[in-house]
């Protein structure tokens, strides 16, 4: 897949989350097989440009590129100088943020609430294509509710004002992150606009990916939530993709050191008292589905070292393995 002069090793790509895909968990999507991966939102707020959490979630330093940055804001003047800022700063890809669906967001007006003023969605699109000398590209959903499904006059509207691809959530504003996804309205974008389209909404496996791409047509995946604590499932999903033969999750001993290298990089990224806590998260969703996860959720979580916590982390999985062994 292409968007500008960048082409990607597949189709597949990290779907921007808040709070998860810092550098760390896009690196690691990277490196377990992803194409592409977006960053958290940052806020366009001119008051934010320089504060440390800004720089932290824009930060693609290591990364192998294209570097993007997903804005969030209203205001046209302040989104263009934002991405002029972050073009600056290193971005090569400027990612406008109309999907989002949290209260925080669409309380200000921002991203998904724009979708219903189309004007307004103009004027932002034409400001940050005419601002910057990169590709621009939109997340975006349906519509705002089941009963004003917009997105085809939006995404035709992204394609007029220069947006060089699209990435669309199959559901709408009002149903956040609830119900089925409505992948006939990706189908319909798909059709109606010459630029790419990836298709996103609750793709959590490989058959899965396949069946999206077929209705849809769309050029390429964007993967969320399933590969939390699963980001070996990019590499699962571009095996099956290319192959149609499916590939079992990564052995336990591979889990373990990968588990245990992500980490080291959040407390490295973070900070040890940061990247502690940021750790949690993700090992609750690594260990989810394995046996003993409460237990050893509940002893970790109160670690307040790195090494201690990596410790816990190896001789928690050496102990499965060893489970494992004894059980062949």
């Amino acid at each position: 897949m292409e968007i500008g002069p960048f082409t990607f090793g597949n189709n597949l790509m990290v779907a921007p989350m808040a709070g998860i895909t810092d550098r760390p968990f896009r690196q690691l999507c990277r490196k377990w097989g992803a194409g592409h991966a977006v960053s958290e939102m940052v806020s366009a707020n001119a008051k934010l440009l320089h504060t440390e959490k800004t720089r932290r979630r824009a930060d693609g330093f290591g990364e192998p590129g294209p570097n993007t940055v997903q804005l969030v804001g209203r205001e046209p003047a302040l989104m263009a100088i934002a991405a002029q800022y972050h073009v600056d700063h290193g971005a090569q890809i400027i990612d406008i943020n109309m999907g989002c669906p949290a209260k925080k967001v669409c309380g200000k007006l921002a991203g998904s609430a724009l979708l219903q003023d189309e004007a307004l969605v103009a004027r932002i699109l034409e400001a940050v294509t005419r601002a910057v000398p990169v590709p621009v590209t939109l997340k975006m959903r349906t519509g705002c509710s089941p009963n004003h499904r917009n997105g085809v006059r939006i995404a035709r509207i992204a394609e007029a004002a220069g947006v060089q691809a699209l990435a669309v959530h199959g559901r709408t504003r009002a149903c956040k992150f609830r119900g089925p996804v409505d992948y006939t309205t990706i189908r319909d974008i798909k059709r109606a606009v010459a630029i790419p389209v990836i298709a996103n909404g609750d793709v959590d496996g490989p058959e899965k990916a396949r069946r999206v791409l077929e209705y849809t047509r769309a050029d390429g995946i964007m993967i969320g939530r399933a590969a939390q604590g699963r980001p070996w499932l990019f590499l699962q999903t571009d095996h099956y993709l290319r192959t149609g033969n499916t590939m079992s999750a990564p052995p336990l001993w591979q889990q373990a050191e990968s588990v245990a290298d992500h980490l080291r990089q959040i407390h490295e990224f973070y900070g040890e008292f940061t990247g502690v806590r940021m750790a949690r998260k993700h090992l609750g969703w690594y260990t989810a589905s394995l046996p003993g996860h409460r237990h050893f959720r509940k002893a970790v979580n109160r670690v307040e070292n790195g090494a201690t916590q990596i410790r816990l982390t190896k001789n928690y999985f050496a102990r499965l393995i060893d489970q494992q062994r004894l059980a062949a």
